[in-house]
């Protein structure tokens, strides 16, 4: 059976309250406290983690208002037309999709701002993004507040509906205001309508409960009805209308003949006429009301023709259920809810009337199960002992045997279970993995595959194209030979004479000799400490081989073993010829002397136009133009004395922990 309880969706807080709840959890549930020294990353961290804090608490509480009001397409008829009649389902969605919208744009809020923090420099930053984060947050709440109060309204309203199962067994009172509906359900349900001597005293449906043969039925009380075009129907009167349009029930059309409701029978009569079309597959019943007022016998003829043409009415339900059409039993009933004098005959004959039409109904569907109790099976009796087997023809009995062969087969099949427990159950078997493998020959499964081989892990090794690469390089390798071949650069000995033979091999062997050397300078340069003279014992680190060496490249070695020399015995502090001689001479030529030394010594370094290799500048030209582009942009800010790149920096003028003391008396709240 199929309930909506719509008492259970949660209260929908207001804007404000909403944004308080969220901001006070993301408070108590995250980490608040932060200092200027963490590591950026820390920072962004803690920033982030309250911003995907708050978003998430966000998301949860839209969604949970989101999924559980009703979808109008998911929901019953019944319920999907009342909510429209109350609330107007355009408004309803449109609220729904204003918090689904607010939903998704906190979403890309916090995505967005969640990006910004990765990039955040410091503390400031991140929390000023935080703020601005949990800011547009709350911005967007605050704009669909009209919606959450639109929402909690119609929360509010929905809780007070009645519990009505549509698919139960049901009967409907419809008539004019003020015929006696509420007065009836009081005397055959538990339910307390209140009953006063005006119309439209009911102005929602109300629900009770009655029994019959052991059987519950629901029994609804609806608005009044006035006869009107469907236009000019207000709320409470659409409600009826709903309920008589969408719910399977028996329908109690309650007729006042006294008249002292304030309409005459005519005018119900043409309320009749006029939603006749809603009873269509309905089991009806007039009912006379108020006949201790005025007796049904009693009523002029013209009313009586009236209320003949109603019952004519309803026997078409009668005939449409399959019944007879003399069969007028239950159609047309008379009593008083005053004196209670025929109330419990139409309440019988209501629920006797909607039985049987939910009975034939089953009959005629396929669900028999639920109705196997209302049958009554007869069991044949044999008429003598003949036995009469049942004649089943020879392919249909072949076929039962193959399909049943198939099945034999089928739960024959060994598992991996039956394997095991036939190998010692488990702990004992092991199963093999290696049978599944699709290899191009099955006898390869159980091979074993070496892990280590020749010092190097197998499987380091195993390429699945390794054939198609290797027929690759050896096409490349063909290839390679074939262009060496057609190479005339490369000496061939076999063209030389013997002394050019061996003149080539000395060549190659003092080519590779070298390449040896350089590849051991290269790969030890680094960390190779300098050797001392006692360690070299073959003499090859000797001034006289650098001479020799230098002298054989035309090169004048002297310098060059005078600075060596100078750097092995070490530095002494002597007077050179040039300082006895200028204290020999006056002032003057001797500050020349001085000027001159420092002019020959900075001009020992590199000039700063020269090229260096690795600046990245084309040539010195490019690096001259690059120096005088860079004088010329900081000549004006040196003109104004603005601080440069260079200059130095006090960040912090006063720094906290050389002027923080005890705080004064006042707020805390400085994180």
């Amino acid at each position: 059976m199929v309930q909506y309880n719509f008492k259970k969706i949660t209260v929908v807080p207001t804007g404000k309250d909403f944004i308080d709840i969220i901001l006070s959890r993301t408070q108590r549930r995250t980490p608040t406290q932060v200092h200027k020294g963490y590591a950026i990353s820390r920072l962004r961290q803690f920033y982030m983690r309250k911003v995907k804090f708050t978003q998430t608490n966000f998301h949860e509480k839209l969604s949970t208002i989101i999924e559980e009001f009703p979808r109008l397409g998911d929901i019953h008829p019944f319920y999907g037309d009342l909510l429209h009649v109350l609330y107007n389902k355009d408004h309803y969605k449109l609220a729904l999709g204003q918090i689904n919208t607010a939903r998704n744009l906190i979403g890309k809020i916090a995505k967005d701002y969640v990006k910004l923090l990765k990039y955040g420099d410091s503390l400031y930053r991140c929390k000023s993004l935080k703020v601005a984060a949990l800011g547009r947050m709350c911005t967007v709440i605050k704009r669909v507040s009209p919606s959450l109060a639109y929402l909690e309204q119609i929360r509010q309203h929905m809780a007070r509906l009645p519990s009505i199962d549509p698919n139960t067994r049901t009967i409907l009172i419809c008539g004019y205001p003020n015929v006696g509906k509420s007065s009836f359900i009081n005397k055959i349900t538990r339910a307390d309508v209140d009953v006063q001597p005006y119309a439209f005293t009911t102005k929602s449906l109300f629900v009770g409960h009655t029994d019959y043969k052991y059987l519950r039925y629901q029994v609804i009380d609806t608005p009044g009805i006035l006869d009107r075009p469907f236009e000019d129907r207000n709320i409470i009167e659409m409600c009826s209308i709903t309920a008589l349009a969408h719910l399977r029930a028996a329908v109690l059309f309650f007729l006042d003949i006294s008249g002292s409701c304030g309409y005459t029978i005519a005018q119900q009569a043409a309320l009749f006429h006029s939603i006749k079309s809603l009873f269509m597959n309905k089991p009806l019943t007039i009912v006379c009301n108020k006949t201790d007022l005025q007796p049904l016998d009693g009523i002029s003829e013209e009313d009586k023709k009236l209320v003949m043409e109603m019952k004519s009415e309803a026997m078409k339900t009668v005939i449409g259920q399959g019944g007879e059409p003399t069969d007028d039993n239950g159609v047309l009933l008379t009593m008083s809810t005053l004196t209670e004098d025929g109330v419990i005959a139409v309440k019988n004959a209501a629920c006797e009337r909607l039985l049987d039409q939910r009975v034939e109904l089953k009959m005629k569907s396929k669900k028999l199960n639920d109705c196997l109790n209302r049958f009554h099976v007869a069991m044949p009796k044999p008429r003598d002992h003949k036995e009469r087997p049942a004649c089943i023809p020879q392919a249909v009995l072949e076929a039962k045997a193959k399909k049943a062969e198939e099945t034999a087969e089928k739960e024959k099949k060994k598992l991996e279970r039956d394997i095991e427990n036939e190998n010692g159950g488990a702990g004992v078997y092991s199963a093999s993995l290696k049978k599944h493998y699709m290899l191009a020959n099955d006898e390869w499964k159980e091979d074993n595959m070496p892990e280590i081989l020749d010092g190097h892990n197998v499987y380091d090794f195993i390429d699945p194209d390794i054939l198609m690469r290797l027929e690759e390089l050896e096409r490349e390798e063909g290839t390679l030979q074939g262009l060496e071949e057609d190479d005339d650069f490369e000496m061939d000995g076999a063209e030389l004479t013997p002394d050019e033979q061996a003149a080539l091999a000395e060549i190659r062997k003092k080519k590779s000799l070298l390449i040896q050397q350089h590849r051991i300078k290269k790969s030890t340069a680094e960390s190779r400490p300098i050797v001392p003279r006692k360690f070299d014992k073959d003499g090859k680190f000797t001034s006289e081989r650098m001479g020799r060496q230098l002298s054989s490249l035309g090169l004048d070695p002297s310098k060059a073993i005078d600075r060596a020399r100078s750097k092995s015995r070490g530095r002494k502090r002597e007077r050179s010829i040039s300082q006895v001689d200028s204290m020999e001479v006056d002032g003057d030529n001797s500050n020349k002397k001085m000027r001159l030394r420092s002019r020959s010594a900075s001009r020992s370094s590199r000039p700063p136009g020269e090229l260096v290799p690795g600046e990245g500048l084309r040539d010195t030209a490019q690096k001259k133009k690059a120096i005088k582009l860079a004088q010329g942009s900081s000549k004006k800010r040196n003109k104004d004395a603005r601080k440069g790149e260079a200059d130095r920096v006090i960040p912090t003028l006063r720094p906290k922990h050389l002027f923080s003391g005890k705080r004064s008396k006042g707020k805390t709240d400085r994180r």
